[in-house]
């Protein structure tokens, strides 16, 4: 499990990106002494850090560069404003990657897996496919859209993998049939329309509509 450490000094931020990092089985601390960042940096021994700019004592950047002195730790600074300088400044210190508030936890996510996978090539543990706003998780079969967290069930998961692995192409029945259900025994083709429609159901009930699409006689597909 990876370990995050969060630096940012507003609480509610912070307790935020805490509980979406335990829904994507990410372990997480919150900075409590902003006078010792560096020491419970080296006491939790985090993978990644979420490091805000304005902090009590110091700002980001010093703590940064107090970092680099000893760690190559991914670090993805946080900040209010998004004007050039800062970035600038961010990544001149050793940063990683920036992100604006306020920001979609989405987006978030998916920067910290883009730098988790780069740093530790690790992709086969944090696994996902990126769609529009649509992040599917390919190690709890689950699928992220705008901060909810969407459980799938087998087949509902199996269907919409195969979908997004040829998003923009038809999927015809007969793969996706091949897909759920790699048997000889003869499986009717109204079972596949019956959990096409489960997750059609499932999606929209989050407030994702059309989002599979029918070809009539011919298949599926997301464009």
């Amino acid at each position: 499990m990876f370990r995050i450490l969060i630096v940012e000094d507003d609480e509610g931020i912070a307790s935020g990106i805490a509980s979406l990092l335990k829904t994507w089985n990410y372990d997480s601390h919150i900075i409590q002494d902003f006078s010792r960042i560096v020491e419970e940096f080296n006491e939790y021994k985090a993978d990644l850090i979420l490091m805000d700019i304005t902090l009590p004592f110091y700002d980001g950047y010093y703590w940064c560069s107090e970092i680099r002195k000893n760690s190559s730790v991914p670090i993805i600074f946080i900040s209010s404003t998004i004007d050039k300088m800062n970035i600038i400044m961010a990544m001149n210190m050793g940063g990683d990657d920036f992100i604006c508030k306020p920001f979609d936890m989405q987006v978030l996510v998916v920067k910290i897996q883009a730098l988790l996978r780069r740093t530790y090539d690790y992709g086969s543990l944090v696994d996902t496919i990126e769609y529009k706003e649509f992040v599917l998780n390919m190690n709890d079969n689950s699928l992220l859209y705008r901060n909810q967290k969407i459980e799938l069930a087998k087949n509902e998961y199996r269907i919409l993998l195969t979908l997004l692995q040829n998003k923009g192409k038809i999927v015809s029945r007969e793969k996706l049939m091949d897909v759920l259900w790699k048997t000889d025994v003869y499986i009717d083709e109204n079972t596949l329309t019956v959990n096409v429609n489960r997750l059609r159901k499932k999606l929209e009930s989050y407030g994702i509509a059309d989002f599979i699409q029918t070809k009539f006689g011919v298949g599926y597909l997301v464009e």
